[in-house]
């Protein structure tokens, strides 16, 4: 005896993303709008970093609208994106009343809107969840494309869900607080995104990334909306990466290798920063990208105050071997996104955006960088 259960249906995962100052109080006005519902109680997740800034303010802005909220708060850095953090933070929701009425709003960099939409897409089988981003990071990777996911000990990313929020919050004000060092990791991305598809924004980068430094309102607007229009275009026509969204893994396979190698000394964006040079030397070596056009690439993440140098401290060997891990491997075999000059990708066949590469190829790399 055989019964079949048809449950074909369509989802609409739609959501808006809005770029702007101040943007709390436009968070507190949809979610009485109806953003998620009819949702009244939130879980508030975010890092010790940002707790004091924004994450306590936007809580108690919750309450005094007539919410229930509670704040959940991490540890800042990639450290606190694992299984046993996700765990924490779930029982801490459970032990408090949370149940299916609920929904998450994550407050905070990438680690914490990776972290909160893991939970939100597991909790109660999955309840909304709202992005109020706080770092270039989080703007350029983290906003467009629904990945959510947790690092495991053999690598980042690697267990997790895609998860579309109902809402994404790019609040730019939140930048002023942000050290340097972590406005340079975010930039990584932004011009990985500018070397991938839009060789006219790694030109306004040349010209104008002392702006972003100097917080120029013009600049910040700009490469926030860059960021989410070019990661949009790509994930519009390949949400669940069985092609094309490989072209947003350029510079991450060593970049990531090199992020968990480092014991996470390095940021997110300083490894993929040192990912990005070694795919464009590795790239010249093929003829995809020409010496001067790999200079400019190095040249723009210097001057975004960027790494493009492996450290003295990370291990040669061991590093090699993390490439394994990346997701990409195929059979075993290592592959690599290549930019074609600037402002384009390289593509190997029907729907085929990454290269199978040899360990002596990329390990001549390595040694040289």
């Amino acid at each position: 005896m055989n019964f079949r259960c048809e449950l074909k249906k369509v989802v609409d995962d739609s959501y808006d993303i809005e770029i702007g100052r101040s943007l709390q109080e436009r968070l507190a006005d949809d979610l009485k709008c109806g953003l998620v519902g009819r949702k009244s109680k939130f879980a508030v997740i975010t890092d010790t970093t940002v707790e004091e800034l924004y994450g306590r303010s936007i809580t108690e802005m919750l309450r005094s609208e007539g919410f229930s909220a509670e704040l959940f708060t991490v540890p800042a850095g990639e450290a606190s994106k694992t299984r046993a953090m996700k765990e924490k933070i779930e029982d801490a929701m459970l032990e408090a009343g949370f149940r299916r009425d609920c929904a998450v709003i994550a407050v905070g960099g990438g680690v914490v809107t990776d972290l909160a939409g893991f939970i939100a897409g597991t909790f109660g089988r999955g309840v909304p969840f709202v992005n109020y981003a706080t770092t270039l990071l989080a703007a350029a990777d983290a906003s467009v494309g629904g990945k959510t996911a947790v690092d495991t000990p053999l690598a980042t990313n690697l267990i997790g869900l895609f998860n579309q929020p109902a809402k994404v919050y790019i609040d730019i004000d939140c930048w002023k607080t942000l050290p340097e060092r972590q406005l340079s990791s975010g930039l990584a991305e932004t011009i990985k995104h500018a070397c991938l598809a839009d060789s006219q924004m790694f030109e306004f980068l040349e010209g104008n990334i002392g702006e972003v430094f100097a917080g120029s309102a013009y600049a910040c607007e700009y490469i926030a909306s860059k960021n989410c229009e070019i990661k949009y275009q790509v994930v519009m026509k390949d949400e669940r990466e069985s092609g094309l969204r490989e072209i947003l893994n350029l510079g991450h396979t060593v970049g990531r290798a090199i992020e968990t190698v480092s014991d996470y000394r390095l940021l997110h964006g300083e490894a993929v920063a040192i990912g990005l040079a070694a795919q464009a030397r590795l790239g010249e070596s093929f003829g995809y990208i020409s010496e001067a056009n790999r200079q400019r690439v190095e040249r723009l993440l210097e001057a975004a105050k960027l790494p493009v140098r492996i450290p003295e401290y990370v291990d040669r060997d061991e590093l090699l071997h993390k490439l394994y891990t990346d997701k990409k491997v195929r059979n075993g075999r290592l592959r690599f996104v290549f930019q074609k000059e600037i402002g384009d990708i390289m593509q190997f066949g029907d729907n085929e955006y990454a290269k199978f590469v040899s360990e002596d190829e990329i390990a001549a790399i390595i040694k040289d960088m």
